[in-house]
């Protein structure tokens, strides 16, 4: 088993990832860093998650049953609206060790995580701030969770590699509610300029916008359309991300319309996903009435 609290990569146990998307796939890679086994589902997957995971260095099984019988820590790393489904498909599982949900859900939804493996398996709430992990300073990894053993063994696990990992006291629900404020900032930003974009557009004054921009707000996503467009590949995973949270603003009795709205305008550019070419005009023409 892991021995908690080792920041050495000798006794670090097996460990499974669901699933190697390009932010699983960078954090799985991390922990084979380590020294760890790395172990991923192979069965029903794309031929671009087996090539992100043979290129991290995974080892493939078929089932998420063998994936549990294998490791003694489950990582989640999956769009939102998939993870309470794929916690799930563990809890079914005899899986008894750390299950570490790092996905982009509300609060309500990591306790709902937790309750699934109650009496059985050990929970931390995870929550990644950040792009994936390739170099020192890219992410963070918060971790929280009543479980400080648990906690602590995660915290361990990554002290060596490049993800950060950062402790906050409390109760599974903590990282998940700070991943969800920073993101609330951070990705209905995105929107915000894709619509001065698409005004200027309109009235034909986006060239006159950047230069002023340029000028007036110098490193805003106002002045960097280049990084506004990197949205519409990841719009489909940011559009239910933006429902969680609404929902964990609902929950402390907070308008979440801003969100919601948010996940509606990332809803218009889904059929940008995988895509390498976006441009302003393209994330513009997702705006436009009708579409």
């Amino acid at each position: 088993m892991v021995q908690q609290g080792l920041e050495g990569t000798e006794n670090v146990g097996s460990v499974g990832i669901l699933h190697p998307g390009a932010m699983g796939a960078r954090v799985a890679e991390q922990v084979v860093g380590t020294g760890a086994e790395v172990w991923w589902v192979e069965s029903g997957r794309s031929a671009e998650s087996r090539a992100r995971a043979e290129a991290a260095g995974l080892g493939a099984v078929e089932s998420v049953e063998e994936l549990a019988a294998r490791s003694e820590i489950i990582l989640s790393v999956c769009p939102p609206a998939a993870a309470l489904e794929v916690a799930g498909s563990v809890a079914a599982t005899p899986f008894a060790g750390i299950y570490v949900d790092a996905n982009a859900i509300s609060p309500e939804h990591a306790n709902e995580v937790a309750a699934l493996f109650a009496g059985r398996a050990r929970v931390v709430d995870g929550g990644i701030v950040g792009g994936p992990p390739r170099k020192a300073g890219d992410a963070r990894l918060y971790l929280s969770g009543s479980d400080t053993e648990a906690v602590e063994t995660i915290r361990a696990l990554f002290a060596a590699t490049v993800l950060e990992p950062h402790v906050l006291p409390g109760p599974v629900g903590r990282a998940s509610a700070l991943k969800l404020a920073f993101a609330s900032y951070n990705k209905i930003s995105y929107v915000l300029a894709a619509q001065a974009f698409a005004l200027a557009s309109g009235h034909g004054v986006l060239d006159e916008l950047l230069e002023l921009a340029a000028d007036k707000v110098p490193g805003t996503l106002l002045a960097r359309p280049s990084q506004v467009t990197t949205a519409g590949p990841r719009a489909w995973r940011w559009a239910p991300e933006m429902e969680e949270i609404a929902a964990a603003c609902a929950a402390v009795g907070v308008t979440g319309d801003v969100a919601a709205i948010a996940a509606t305008t990332f809803m218009r550019w889904a059929d940008l996903k995988g895509a390498s070419d976006v441009t302003v005009e393209d994330l513009i023409e997702g705006l436009r009435d009708g579409d």
